[in-house]
């Protein structure tokens, strides 16, 4: 039988949050996002990983705490469900899927929801996986759909206005940000010193509160990339991959 752990304010410090394992420049990130995850604890905040050294993880909270421009009431909120390398195909994410499930109907939550794409894209969900579990699109802008596993017959979910537009007026590439994410502090100081070297104009937006978060220009709020005041993607950009990009 596979092995769990709820990351607390007794354990958080001790152990691994699965991404950016035992890579020392991203040390920083990680410790803002443990960090992170004590700050958001006591709003029910979910962070539940395999006894293993891997990226093997669930991570929710409810939905109107959860720091998405998503609007509803009594729904958890799944920001990243993650069965990387060797564990994958062993029904560890089914495990810890049900295990979500089961919480929020233990909770008296109306459902459950999180953000997929129609086409895969880095670090969202798999569509397919969550339609098997019978969660339904409830909402969509472009190719980001939201989808939910109703327990009962209460409104669902919806992104909320702002977001809709994917747009903003700054027409310089601009990239909004925030610490749900390891990865992002490491990358943030590469691309800035980057844009110095090279005289680019970049301008970084960091989301670090439930109010920029709910009402965010974007779906995403981990990473969102902005060129001529357009959304562009959610890819996490190295100075290589921004190079190629503007190229």
């Amino acid at each position: 039988m596979n092995e769990y752990i709820n990351l607390d304010l007794n354990n958080i410090d001790d152990e691994h949050i699965c991404c950016a394992i035992g890579d020392p420049k991203h040390q920083d990130g990680v410790d803002r996002k443990k960090e992170w995850i004590k700050s958001k604890l006591k709003d029910g905040h979910v962070f539940r990983k395999l006894n293993a050294r891997g990226k093997i993880f669930i991570e929710y909270e409810p939905i109107e705490t959860a720091w998405v421009p998503i609007n509803g009431k009594k729904y958890e909120y799944i920001y990243c469900l993650w069965v990387a390398g060797s564990f994958k195909g062993k029904g560890i994410g089914r495990e810890l899927l049900e295990y979500a499930i089961k919480d929020a109907k233990d909770k008296k939550m109306s459902g459950i929801c999180t953000i997929v794409t129609e086409k895969k894209k880095p670090f969202i969900g798999d569509k397919k996986f969550f339609l098997h579990f019978g969660f339904k699109v409830v909402d969509s802008i472009g190719d980001y759909e939201l989808l939910a596993l109703s327990f009962d017959e209460n409104e669902t979910p919806r992104f909320n206005d702002n977001a809709r537009n994917m747009k903003i007026d700054n027409k310089d590439f601009t990239i909004y940000y925030s610490n749900e994410c390891p990865y992002v502090e490491y990358e943030v100081r590469e691309l800035s010193e980057y844009a110095s070297r090279k005289k680019i104009k970049l301008n970084f937006i960091k989301i670090d509160s439930l109010e920029k978060a709910k009402n965010a220009p974007c779906v995403i709020n981990n990473w969102a990339n902005f060129y001529n005041g357009k959304f562009i993607s959610n890819t996490i950009l190295n100075a290589n991959s921004f190079e190629k990009l503007l190229k």
